[in-house]
């Protein structure tokens, strides 16, 4: 789920947020949804489901940190197969 969000340029955690919202929302018997108040404007979109083939999806092969400090500007590129090593030396870095 995470890589096709940001294959699209979405948050993981708001991808993730939509389908849980979704499952709850379709799990309710329909004369519940007919019973139950209006909601409100942001609960009232929709989640809907789409066929994406597998070759348009493109995960990121590699892990970008970019770190400023004043008018310089780092870029370190992290292979996404060393992602634990990756978080292990962000987490000494920012100690």
């Amino acid at each position: 789920m995470a890589a096709v969000a940001l294959a699209h340029g979405l948050n993981a955690n708001l991808l993730r947020r939509w389908v849980v919202a979704d499952e709850a929302q379709t799990a309710k018997p329909m004369d519940a949804l007919i019973a139950s108040p209006a909601p409100s404007t942001l609960e009232n979109r929709t989640f809907i489901p789409i066929q994406v083939e597998m070759s348009a999806v493109t995960a990121p092969q590699e892990i970008t940190i970019e770190m400023r400090r004043g008018a310089m500007i780092v870029k370190i590129g992290w292979p996404l197969r060393a992602a634990a090593d990756c978080a292990a030396w962000l987490r000494e870095l920012l100690r």
